[in-house]
């Protein structure tokens, strides 16, 4: 599977992003799904993931309550709407996919796609 993410940009503290995350290939509803970021010199760390239904959702403590992560398998999209950005939030932010249903390490994916960039500014 492919994966193209994409809604990245520059936000003042306090606003939103949505970021999407398209796969391509006709097994998206069999992958779990990631959210990971990462920023210069530090390891990639997970953020958010999702069940392949859709019924689970996994968070970091650092982003619960802020952020959601959804997915419409129709569309073969995963979503990452983040609310209350706070100037930490500023990273690199990758898509993943891996056959399972649970959260896992970044060593545990599969396919990743190729980071969009959000900028929080105070």
């Amino acid at each position: 599977v492919q994966l193209q993410a994409c809604g990245g940009g520059l936000v003042q503290a306090g606003g939103s992003l949505r970021l999407s995350c398209a796969a391509s290939g006709r097994t998206f509803s069999r992958y779990g799904m990631g959210w990971f970021r990462q920023t210069p010199g530090k390891e990639r760390e997970f953020v958010a993931a999702i069940s392949w239904s859709g019924d689970s959702t996994y968070y970091a403590d650092s982003v619960k309550g802020r952020f959601t992560i959804s997915r419409d398998n129709a569309k073969k999209t995963v979503y990452l709407q983040m609310n209350s950005l706070k100037p930490e939030d500023t990273a690199v932010y990758y898509c993943a996919a891996r056959y399972s249903d649970y959260p896992g390490t970044p060593y545990e994916y599969n396919y990743w796609g190729q980071g969009t960039l959000v900028t929080v500014s105070s």
